[in-house]
């Protein structure tokens, strides 16, 4: 019996200790909530920096609870309109006296999140005001937002090679063969190549033929945008003979920068430091590299959006799932109520649909496009902005619209539907089972995952699938005021930029979202500042997060060199596609997603698929 009692004074007392770190987790993030409330950063005369230590996105996801009392780290991402703003405010501020922008673990963002930002910059510096740029590793993106800067600093021992877009993807095909897997693939569109991964163990001559239009477009965009920012660089030999470039400079990747006028100087945390002082002031009294900053978030919050207006704003960002969904994944039920509430509550007399999508499932896709055709039922104008990437689903929500916005290097198109279902009757017979059952109907059962799909079910899914693609088409024929077999033509899954795109029809101008805006308060004959954003507010776990990102203190040590960095670029790529694949396979049905997409844009691989992506490295004994 003492035993007894004392195993159970034991567990009483694990328990306790438990409750009482879950309440001191609790209250210690309530209290940096309030205090972040209570004293926010003053704004002072100085260098803004921009410390971009995570992915620019459309829309930052939201932060859990789950998340903050596990003690894991929570990323930080960075909004788009965020950061616009900030930048279009610091150009006439006079207490900035110049803009810092730190790349040195820069998540990446799409091209046309690249463009937008790296004009603002050269805006900072026609108003007079420097920008400086420090890194120790810059990758591509990065380097397209240093090459706007006055200054490009990079740690010696760093040093910065470009890749360029493109790289190799996997293929399941052999390993769904090994493991007995069935993956049934039903399709519209030669060009619709997400599925191909399962299907086949190559890239076939069609996906390579969209990719290469794709990717070499990027890189020319993204070359001629460097080529102009910094017209001295000599990028040309370090993209095309990068091996003799490094050896002639005996190795040292920065010298070689440096020679080829790729960063202007050479310089640690702290020589980087005391050339801003110069510009914006410092101190000696304090820590060496010391210079008088403004903080970001502080800036940003000091100048809050307005909560109503006339011209409503709805962000379409990340996938399109059904049902609800936090920031940063559109769920079609989240994002039409918005739409629904936006249009009961205020006095709205337009609308501007932001979208930021690869799309996903055609249900939710839909619900969203029928929300948008409600409005334009109460005589509001619908105005389309697409930001780095409008496709599949999300150019499906996109033909509600009046007229479409997008950059010369938005990535849309992508008109095309495909479905996936995994069946296991190979993968049971291999260990002696099998399965049997007595069906009423063709579809009973069906699709069955044990005993494999029959003909009946694979045929009513695939005119399923073809219906759903003429839906998407006449909504297209409709909307750009092209015939269907043209639209036919264009579509196919292929994915377009924005330059093709709107030489085919498929967008109408060429501009950002404040082009949108202003376009939608011409046509509702209100001010374009009148505007409201309709969706949900960051929630109390994101506050917290954000003030501790804002407290930690920066590791001047923390990095990584050249090698480092591009193998981290490759490991979060991995991850994406992995998970992609996950949910490719548990999420809708039947899908409109361009998953080949995702490569061009911000490295946000959530944390589950790179536990996945460790435990099949481990497998694999890497």
């Amino acid at each position: 019996m003492k035993l007894v009692r004392g195993a159970w004074k034991l567990l009483v007392g694990i328990k306790d200790a438990l409750v009482l770190v879950l309440l001191l987790l609790f209250f210690g993030a309530l209290f940096a909530a309030l205090n972040a409330r209570s004293r926010a950063p003053a704004i002072k005369d100085g260098a803004l920096v921009l410390d971009l230590n995570g992915p620019i996105v459309e829309q930052p996801e939201d932060v859990s609870f789950t998340q903050l009392l596990s003690g894991q780290q929570v990323g930080r991402q960075y909004r788009l309109r965020d950061i616009i703003r900030a930048l279009d405010t610091a150009k006439s501020d006079d207490r900035v006296k110049a803009v810092v922008v730190d790349l040195e673990k820069f998540g990446g963002a799409y091209p046309a999140a690249l463009g937008e930002v790296a004009d603002k910059l050269a805006e900072v510096r026609r108003a007079g005001k420097p920008v400086l740029a420090w890194g120790i590793a810059y990758t591509d993106g990065g380097y397209r937002l240093a090459a706007a800067a006055s200054e490009i600093w990079m740690d010696p021992q760093g040093g910065t090679l470009f890749q360029g877009p493109g790289g190799t993807q996997m293929y399941y095909k052999g390993l769904i063969d090994k493991l007995g897997v069935n993956a049934h693939v039903y399709r519209v569109g030669k060009f619709k190549s997400a599925v191909e991964p399962y299907i086949r163990a190559d890239q076939s001559p069609e996906a390579r033929a969209a990719s290469e239009a794709l990717y070499g477009g990027l890189f020319e965009q993204w070359r001629s945008a460097v080529q102009q920012a910094r017209p001295k660089a000599q990028i040309t030999g370090l993209l095309a003979n990068p091996a003799q470039v490094v050896q002639a400079a005996g190795g040292d990747v920065a010298q070689a920068n440096l020679r080829s006028g790729i960063v202007d100087h050479l310089g640690d945390r702290v020589a980087f430091g005391r050339r801003v002082a110069q510009i914006a002031g410092g101190d000696d009294k304090k820590p060496a590299g010391f210079f008088n900053t403004i903080d970001y978030d502080a800036y940003v919050d000091a100048k809050p959006l307005p909560k109503t207006g006339k011209i409503g704003i709805v962000t379409v960002a990340g996938t399109i799932v059904d049902g609800k969904a936090g920031p940063g994944t559109a769920g079609g039920d989240t994002v039409s109520d918005a739409i629904y509430k936006g249009l009961a509550k205020n006095d709205l007399k337009a609308l501007v649909l932001r979208v930021d999508s690869p799309g996903g499932s055609v249900l939710a896709s839909e619900k969203i496009r029928l929300a948008l055709l409600e409005a334009k039922r109460r005589g509001l104008p619908i105005v389309v902005s697409m930001g780095g990437l409008a496709a599949s689903g999300g150019y499906w929500v996109s033909t509600a619209g009046d007229v479409i916005f997008a950059e010369p290097n938005t990535i849309t198109g992508s008109i095309g539907i495909f479905g996936v279902i995994p069946t296991f009757e190979n993968t049971l017979a291999k260990v002696g089972i099998t399965s049997d059952g007595v069906r009423t109907t063709p579809l009973s059962g069906q699709p069955d995952v044990f005993a494999g799909t029959n003909p009946v079910i694979d045929t009513v899914i695939q005119s399923t699938i073809e219906h759903g693609y003429m839906q998407f088409l006449t909504r297209v024929s409709q909307s750009r005021h092209l015939p269907v077999a043209r639209v036919n033509e264009i579509g196919q899954g292929r994915v377009w930029l924005g330059g093709p795109a709107r030489q085919l029809g498929l967008v109408d101008r060429f501009g950002s979202l404040s082009d949108a805006v202003a376009e939608a308060a011409k046509r509702a004959k209100v001010e374009p500042t009148d505007i409201v954003y309709l969706e949900k507010q960051p929630g109390f776990a994101a506050t917290v997060a954000k003030q501790w990102n804002r407290d930690e203190d920066d590791d001047a040590n923390a990095g990584s060199d050249v090698m480092s960095r591009m193998a981290w670029q490759q490991r979060q790529l991995a991850a994406l596609a992995i998970g992609d694949a996950r949910r490719l396979l548990s999420g809708s049905a039947v899908r409109a997603e361009c998953l080949e997409c995702a490569g061009s844009g911000p490295l946000v691989a959530r944390a589950g698929d790179m536990r996945l992506l460790d435990l099949l490295l481990a497998k694999l004994g890497l």
